[in-house]
C-alpha cells in the first residue's frame, strides 16, 4: 500500500510536469488543443499531489509536534513566501509582456519603421503561415510573426501543415510551401519567407494596395535603374520596391509632360542640362501637386556643360545649387571605405525634418557633392529647410580649376574663404526640401487622404544612392526617406529591416602603417629584448 501511494505521487508531479511542458513547449500547429490539454493535466496533477498529501497526513501532523512545532513553521511560511511570490510573477507578465534586445544593432526587434506600421493598424490581420511538417518546422515563423503581435492585438497567426490540410492550402491558392497568406479588409498579400523583410513588405502592400509609381527621367547621362554596376542605381530602385513603388523609366523630351499616374518624378544626376520644354513640363507637374527629387552633382570637368535651366527650377522653390565641389578634411571619408576628402560626411541638421528624424544619429556620405543651401528668405514664397550638412571641417570649394588641375583633394587646405565668389564655410548643406500648396491640384479623392501638395527635395550629389555608396551608413534610409516623404508618407518614414550587422574593420593608410610597425617590427623587438634581459640576468 505504501509503495502504491508513492507511486502516487510521482503521478502527480508527472502529470503536472507533462501539462508544463505541454502549455510552454507545444508546437504552433497544437495549438487548436495543447491549451487544453495542458490545462487537464494540471488539474489533475494536482488533485493527485493533494491525495498523496492527504495520505501523508500522519507525517505532516508530526512535523508540528514539539520543537519541530517551529521548524515546521518556517519552512511552511517559506513554501507560502516562495508560492505568492511565483504567483505574483505569473500573473504580472500574464498581464504585461516586455522584451529587450540586448545586442549592439537591435537585430533581434523588429525595425521602427515595421513598429509603427504595425501599431498603426486599423482592423484586424489574419496571418495564416502554410508549411511542410517533414521538412521544415512552424516554430521559426512563429518566433518571426509572435514579434509582430507583440505590437498589436490585431495580428492573429495560423499555422497549416499543408501536407495534413491540403484543402485549406487550395483554398489559399497555395502552390509551394512555405507560403504566408496574410488577410485584411477582404483583400490578401502572401510572402514566401518569414524574415522581417519580406514580412513588413507584404504587410504594406495589402494596407495600401496599388503600388505608387516613381518615374527615373532618362536621356541626359542619369543613372541607370538598371544598371547594376557601381554606378548604376539596381540597389535604390530595389529599396523602393520595397516600400511599395513601382519603378519606371521616362524620357521627357519624347513625351512632353509627366504621366498622370506619377506619384514622384526623379532626376538622378543629369551630365547634360534639361532643354527649357522638359523644364516646364516638370513647373507644371509641380503647380499640380507634383513631387520632385532633384538630384545634380558638380561639373566633372571645367568644360562641362552648366545645368543652368535644373539650377534655376530649384531656385524657383527657393533652393540654391552651388557651383562648388564640397571638401572634407576630417577624415571620415576614408574611413567609410568609398572616397577621400571630396567624399563629405554629413549629419541631419537641426530642425527635426520628418526625412532625417528617424536618421537624426546617423552618418552619410556624399561622393563628390556640391553645396545645397535654402535661399534666405526663401524665393517666390517658398521656404526651405536643410535636410543634412558637413561638419565644420568642411568648405565648399569654387576654385574648381585649381581643385582638377592638380587633382589632389587630399591634401588640401582650407582657402582663404571668399564670400564674394561663393567660398562656403562650413559646416555646408548639402539637401534641402520645401514643400507648398498647390494651385492646380485636384482635390483628394478622399476626406482621408492627406491634402495634395508640392514637395520638392534637392540633393546636391547623386552618387550617395548609386549602388557604391548606398550600403554606407544611412545612405539607403535617407534616399528613400527622401521618396517616402515626397509621397507624403510620412508614417513610412522610419529605419528599414536590417540584415545582421557587419562589422568590417576599416582603417585609415596612416592606421595601417601604424599596425604593420607594430606587428612586424615594435612588437618582436620588444619580445626579442626581453629575451635577452632574461638571458643576461641568469648568465
Amino acid at each position: 500500500m505504501k509503495k502504491l501511494l508513492g507511486l502516487l505521487g510521482w503521478l502527480g508531479v508527472a502529470l503536472v510536469v507533462a501539462a508544463v511542458l505541454l502549455r510552454f513547449g507545444a508546437r504552433p500547429d497544437w495549438s487548436t488543443w495543447a491549451p487544453d490539454w495542458s490545462r487537464g493535466l494540471a488539474i489533475a496533477g494536482l488533485v493527485v499531489t493533494g491525495l498523496y498529501g492527504l495520505s501523508q497526513w500522519r507525517d505532516i501532523a508530526r512535523t508540528f509536534e514539539g520543537r519541530n512545532v517551529r521548524i515546521g513553521s518556517i519552512a511552511l511560511g517559506s513554501i507560502l513566501a516562495v508560492l505568492a511570490i511565483l504567483v505574483g510573477l505569473n500573473w504580472i507578465a500574464s498581464r504585461e509582456d516586455k522584451r529587450w534586445d540586448l545586442s549592439s544593432g537591435g537585430q533581434f526587434l523588429l525595425s521602427p519603421q515595421t513598429q509603427q506600421i504595425v501599431r498603426n493598424l486599423k482592423g484586424p490581420v489574419q496571418i495564416r503561415v502554410y508549411y511542410d511538417s517533414s521538412s521544415d518546422t512552424a516554430q521559426h515563423y512563429k518566433d518571426e510573426i509572435t514579434e509582430y503581435q507583440y505590437y498589436s492585438k490585431q495580428i492573429s497567426a495560423e499555422y497549416i501543415d499543408a501536407a495534413h490540410d491540403p484543402m485549406r492550402a487550395r483554398a489559399d491558392k497555395v502552390d509551394a510551401v512555405p507560403t504566408i497568406v496574410m488577410a485584411y479588409d477582404g483583400k490578401t498579400e502572401r510572402a514566401t519567407s518569414a524574415d522581417e523583410q519580406a514580412l513588413t513588405n507584404a504587410l504594406k502592400k495589402l494596407l495600401e494596395g496599388q503600388a505608387k509609381k516613381v518615374y527615373f527621367i532618362t536621356g541626359h547621362g542619369e543613372h541607370d535603374t538598371d544598371e547594376s554596376s557601381a554606378h548604376g542605381y539596381s540597389a535604390f530602385t530595389d529599396a523602393l520596391k520595397s516600400d511599395n513603388f513601382d519603378v519606371a523609366k521616362l524620357a521627357l523630351a519624347q513625351t512632353g509632360k509627366i504621366p498622370d499616374d506619377a506619384t514622384v518624378v526623379v532626376v538622378a544626376g543629369p551630365k547634360l542640362d534639361f532643354l527649357a520644354p522638359e523644364v516646364e513640363a516638370l513647373r507644371v507637374y509641380l503647380k499640380k501637386g507634383g513631387k520632385l527629387l532633384l538630384m545634380l552633382d558638380p561639373p566633372d570637368k571645367l568644360d562641362s556643360p552648366p545645368l543652368a535651366n535644373l539650377v534655376g527650377l530649384a531656385r524657383d522653390w527657393g533652393i540654391d545649387v552651388g557651383t562648388n565641389v564640397v571638401i572634407d578634411t576630417s577624415g571620415m571619408g576614408q574611413l567609410v571605405g568609398i572616397g577621400n576628402a571630396v567624399t563629405p560626411i554629413a549629419m541631419p541638421s537641426p530642425g527635426g525634418n520628418p526625412i532625417t528624424q528617424s536618421i537624426a544619429r546617423e552618418i552619410t556620405a556624399f561622393p563628390i557633392a556640391r553645396s545645397v543651401t535654402p535661399i534666405e528668405g526663401g524665393a517666390n514664397g517658398h521656404v526651405a529647410q536643410r535636410l543634412v550638412e558637413t561638419s565644420t571641417q568642411s568648405w565648399a570649394e569654387t576654385d574648381l580649376k585649381d581643385l582638377y588641375a592638380s587633382g589632389d583633394s587630399q591634401n588640401r587646405k582650407p582657402p582663404e574663404l571668399n564670400a564674394d565668389k561663393g567660398d562656403l564655410p562650413g559646416p555646408v548643406s548639402l539637401a534641402a526640401s520645401v514643400s507648398a500648396t498647390a494651385p492646380d491640384a485636384p482635390p483628394a479623392a478622399s476626406p482621408d487622404l492627406p491634402k495634395p501638395e508640392t514637395r520638392v527635395v534637392v540633393v546636391g550629389d547623386s552618387d550617395f544612392a548609386g549602388n557604391n555608396a548606398i550600403g554606407v551608413q544611412a545612405n539607403r534610409d535617407l534616399g528613400t526617406n527622401m521618396v517616402d516623404w515626397l509621397a507624403q508618407q510620412e508614417d513610412l518614414i522610419a529605419i528599414r529591416p536590417k540584415s545582421p550587422e557587419n562589422r568590417p574593420l576599416t582603417m585609415t593608410k596612416d592606421q595601417v602603417d601604424i599596425m604593420g610597425w607594430l606587428t612586424l617590427a615594435i612588437i618582436p623587438l620588444l619580445l626579442i629584448g626581453n629575451g635577452a634581459l632574461v638571458w643576461w640576468r641568469r648568465r
